[in-house]
């Protein structure tokens, strides 16, 4: 799915209102954002670990969207939002790691959008890690049957 400019500016905007509530912290605080799109409405709501809603949104490019896989279709815009403003993101004060993650109405895990690592806040997505379980229970089967 390609993001027009505006619902770019639109998330942009509504990740620098959440990095607004974590910046302004004294001591970091422990806890991954979690974003929640509504598929029918268009609405963003990010969450923290307390389910304490920090901002919503409408996204109109989203609104009424029926596609199937709307959710892995938003995921790379999503990532890339929140990759192109890694200055503001550097800028939380939440202990690292953590994540970005896609959550769906229930608030259960739909996939990881961004994890934000300690070593100079190393950021990587999903994509980098996929099938390294695999090769990890490969690795493993092959030693235990030497």
């Amino acid at each position: 799915m390609e993001a027009t400019q505006q619902t770019q500016q639109q998330i942009e905007r509504a990740i620098t209102k959440v990095v607004g509530k974590y910046s302004q912290l004294e001591e970091p605080v422990l806890t991954d954002i979690y974003i929640q799109v509504k598929q029918e409405s268009g609405e963003i709501l990010v969450y923290n670990d307390d389910d304490v809603e920090l901002h919503r949104c409408v996204i109109e490019e989203w609104i009424g969207n029926t596609q199937e896989d709307f959710y892995s279709q938003i995921v790379p815009v999503l990532s890339q939002c929140i990759s192109n403003m890694r200055s503001v993101v550097d800028s939380m004060q939440i202990m690292r790691p953590f994540s970005f993650v896609l959550i769906d109405e229930e608030h259960e895990t739909v996939q990881d959008i961004i994890y934000i690592d300690n070593e100079e806040t190393v950021i990587l997505d999903g994509k980098l890690l996929e099938g390294k379980d695999k090769e990890l229970e490969e690795f493993l089967r092959h030693l235990l049957e030497d």
